[in-house]
């Protein structure tokens, strides 16, 4: 319950604060940097080190890489069809194609599977979620923000994201068998911990949902693929075809229907990618995201 009062009473505290005066206009690209640059190879020092890499990680990994992949297929082809502008179809495939796996995700599956449950959770974030947004999430924001980029300079953006630094460098320890201390760890959990007030501070910062906006129509559009498609996706994927059963599965087709992620909202603003409908995007689809949840743990109970 704590989990839930944070996330809206972070988003409710960025609203007010952007009626402060005190606070200048560039607050939320402040938090937003800071994020990148300590709160999330915080994150990454905490967990990869210590994530058992076997067979047992594919199915929970693979659901941020299907989903996204998938974001991809739907939203470029859309976006040629329709004639949608380079930076509409960076922030549809952004936002659509990664949900909030982590401090959504998180409390709901302890909540619904206890404690073993969130070792399966933190694969579909940390190896799956975190590491898409890193690699790919990137290499599409940098495409699509600036019109046609060379592959260098996409290389060169991946490749100095300094949450991806981190990530190759705390997986090199993960295969070396190096750990940090105790004392290290707790600075990183610490560090890690800030990700999620500052960001959705920083969203309720930008929020602004305006009733005569052109963004509902793809709000919409990028809410029913994000809590509909992607999870229906993987139900078919993961029980019809692979025949899986478990909670394994059942965690991850509920982490696949999870709302958008918010850290995909800080680079969408990052690139210029249409800020103001991925805050829009995690503004209302975190709680529209509950309804469909209470469908889909309903329906993976036979699984």
């Amino acid at each position: 319950m704590s989990s839930f009062i944070l996330l809206f009473g972070c988003l409710f505290i960025g609203l007010l604060l952007r009626r402060v005066k005190a606070f200048p206009a560039n607050t939320p690209v402040a938090l937003n940097q800071f994020i990148i640059y300590v709160s999330l190879p915080g994150l990454t020092l905490n967990f990869i080190p210590e994530i058992q890499l076997d067979s047992t990680v594919l199915l929970p990994v693979g659901v941020a890489w299907i989903c996204f992949a998938l974001s991809a297929l739907i939203f470029i082809s859309l976006g040629k069809i329709y004639g949608w502008s380079r930076k509409l179809i960076g922030c549809m495939v952004l936002m659509s194609g990664l949900g909030n796996t982590s401090f959504v995700g998180f409390p709901v599956i302890e909540a619904l599977y206890g404690i073993e449950g969130l070792k399966t959770a933190i694969l579909v974030d940390q190896p799956g979620s975190f590491v898409v947004l890193s690699t790919v999430g990137i290499a599409v924001a940098a495409y699509f923000s600036k019109g046609q980029t060379s592959a260098s300079v996409i290389a060169q953006k991946i490749f100095t994201f300094p949450p991806f630094i981190v990530f190759v460098m705390a997986l090199v320890m993960n295969v070396l068998g190096l750990h940090f201390s105790d004392t290290f760890n707790e600075v990183f959990e610490r560090l890690g911990s800030t990700v999620t007030p500052l960001a959705l501070v920083s969203v309720g910062m930008l929020l602004k949902v305006e009733r005569r906006s052109k963004h509902w129509k793809f709000l919409l559009v990028g809410l029913v693929f994000q809590l509909l498609v992607a999870p229906a996706v993987i139900y078919l994927l993961y029980v019809v075809l692979f025949k899986g059963r478990g909670e394994v599965v059942q965690i991850s087709i509920l982490e696949a229907a999870m709302a958008p992620m918010i850290t995909p909202s800080i680079v969408a603003a990052a690139y210029g990618l249409k800020p103001r409908l991925a805050t829009m995007m995690i503004g209302i689809g975190i709680p529209v995201s509950f309804i469909t949840l209470a469908f889909w743990y309903w329906l993976v109970q036979g699984v």
